[in-house]
């Protein structure tokens, strides 16, 4: 069970590290300082219990697999979160811009490294892809969270122009296109090479795609129209949906590795 753990704790990993790329999205000096200080909670929290979640894993299991580095990408990634969401209570902006930087670095580099060891056997392609199946899902899953927090902050800041919205949707399509490149890139490479017992799982591998991406860019759809009004409580609404396929999408992918080794 150890290896379910490592899989399910993924998904917080990329809540928390393609949530803080997310953040980069709006403009910094056009919102609140409320909105970043609350949404980077809520990423923060996604590292660590993913992050931490990790490195117990690592200090509990002898088989876990989880390595020195990886185990301390991830300690690294918590600790320069944490440090860079503290400067948001102050004015120390060089040290703000370092510290995010510093913080995804480390946080990209923790998650490639999970992914990397999850693929553990199957060959190099398919350990490039699972790095990019990892780092594109962590994206979509942080830009969709973010789109849905940033609706929710209409209802605060009523006078709010509605561009910053708009940005956060257009990367949140960006993302999703990028995963579903990486997934044809997976079914393609699957299909000229399949491993042995691939088509007991060919269910899972066409639920993680259908209740995953494409629904959540069938929703896309519907928050473009919505967004064109405007209408931000609507899209608001909409967004939630989208985060529900989206983290289902990752959960399904996540077990799909779980049972063949091979990311999705």
């Amino acid at each position: 069970m150890t290896l379910f753990a490592r899989c399910f704790l993924l998904v917080f990993c990329q809540l928390g590290v393609g949530g803080l790329l997310s953040l980069a999205v709006p403009p910094f000096h056009e919102l609140e300082r409320g909105f970043f200080k609350s949404s980077g909670g809520v990423f923060l929290f996604g590292s660590l219990v993913g992050g931490l979640g990790t490195v117990w894993l690592w200090l509990t299991r002898d088989a876990s697999g989880i390595g020195a580095v990886e185990a301390g990408l991830w300690l690294l990634h918590v600790g320069l979160f944490a440090a860079y969401l503290s400067t948001l209570w102050g004015e120390a902006m060089a040290a703000r811009a370092r510290l995010f930087a510093a913080a995804l670095l480390a946080g990209v580099a923790a998650l490639a490294s999970s992914a990397w060891a999850l693929a553990a056997g199957q060959g190099a392609v398919v350990h490039v892809l699972a790095v990019a199946a990892t780092l594109v899902g962590a994206a979509a899953l942080g830009a969709v969270t973010t789109g849905m927090l940033i609706g929710h902050w209409y209802l605060i800041d009523t006078s709010m122009e509605i561009e910053p919205f708009r940005r956060c949707f257009r990367w949140f399509v960006w993302a999703l296109a990028a995963e579903l490149a990486c997934v044809a890139a997976l079914a393609l490479h699957l299909a000229i090479f399949p491993p042995p017992g691939l088509a007991d799982h060919a269910l899972l591998f066409a639920l993680r795609v259908l209740l995953g991406p494409v629904a959540a860019f069938g929703i896309a759809f519907m928050i473009h129209r919505v967004l064109l009004i405007p209408q931000t409580m609507a899209a608001t609404g909409l967004f939630y949906i989208a985060t529900l396929a989206v983290l289902v999408g990752e959960i399904l992918g996540r077990y799909f590795t779980f049972r063949t080794g091979l990311p999705l």
